[in-house]
């Protein structure tokens, strides 16, 4: 595969679901067999590489041009799971979101709004023809939205630091009915002790989103990029999903001070987090 780019993007985390391969129909499913066995599939840093390329040009790529063909591989107790990249797809679910994201002259300085506007004029008719597509990839940048955290439990977090040439990691796996289940948990308090606003209403999207995949998925929390700019002492002491857990147990006990608490270590340590990309 030719090298794109040596950039290492630091900002962008994700939540990814792994598909067994009988959930794909055919010939998509021969396809990622094949694909599978491959020795030289890409990593997680070259879909962000390759993104980055077609900003270059003049006028820039938002959206690439064909859907992306790759994925991304594990094994589930010996069932090979998958993951398509479904790069254009996200591409033009990301531009949607860029306004709220940018401020307008910066938005029309990296994308002019005639690039957006055809862009979304594609996104609309490919949407008429592909009704009941969905990404098996969401992406987030600077953060790991709190929802996510619910999905996981802290038993399930694997940090390493890295060293020499492989790179720190800090991700969460689980199996599809765990996270399903912990959605169900977690919105049943959520409903019962606090009022309506964004922490459900992003809860009830990802809920919906997971019951779109296959029940025997694989469920991946990665902070992906990360692991690349917060200090190794603060990704060791970061358990988020524990301090989720812990406060939402304390809501359903009806113990309002430690699930305040809970919140607070959450609300600290993500905002010093968000900090950095001012900072940058």
């Amino acid at each position: 595969m030719p090298k794109v780019s040596s950039v290492i993007v630091p900002y962008a985390t994700y939540l990814r679901v792994y598909e067994p391969l009988a959930a794909f129909p055919e010939p998509e499913r021969s396809h990622w067999a094949r694909y599978a066995r491959r020795p030289d599939r890409p990593s997680y840093q070259d879909e962000l590489r390759r993104s980055l390329a077609d900003l270059l040009p003049t006028p820039p790529v938002p959206v690439p041009v064909h859907e992306s063909d790759d994925a991304f591989v594990t094994e589930v107790e010996g069932v090979l799971c998958v993951c398509p990249w479904r790069t254009r797809l996200r591409g033009w679910e990301a531009l949607e979101e860029l306004p709220e994201e940018l401020p307008a002259p910066v938005l029309d300085a990296v994308l002019p709004p005639v690039v957006r506007r055809q862009a979304a004029q594609d996104y609309e008719r490919w949407r008429e023809r592909n009704p009941d597509a969905r990404p098996w990839i969401r992406t987030a940048t600077w953060q790991v939205p709190l929802n996510w955290f619910v999905l996981v439990s802290d038993e399930e977090r694997r940090y390493e630091k890295g060293s020499g040439e492989v790179p720190p990691m800090l991700r969460y796996r689980t199996p599809m009915v765990q996270a399903r289940r912990r959605v169900a948990r977690a919105l049943r308090t959520l409903k019962d002790t606090i009022d309506e606003g964004p922490l459900i209403d992003g809860l009830v999207d990802v809920g919906r989103w997971l019951e779109e995949f296959h029940p025997r998925s694989l469920v991946e929390l990665d902070y992906g990029g990360l692991v690349h700019v917060l200090p190794a002492a603060e990704l060791d002491a970061d358990h988020s999903a524990a301090d989720v857990a812990e406060g939402i147990e304390a809501l359903r006990l009806g113990d309002g001070a430690a699930a305040g608490e809970a919140y607070g270590r959450l609300v600290e340590r993500w905002r010093a987090v968000r900090e950095r990309r001012s900072a940058n």
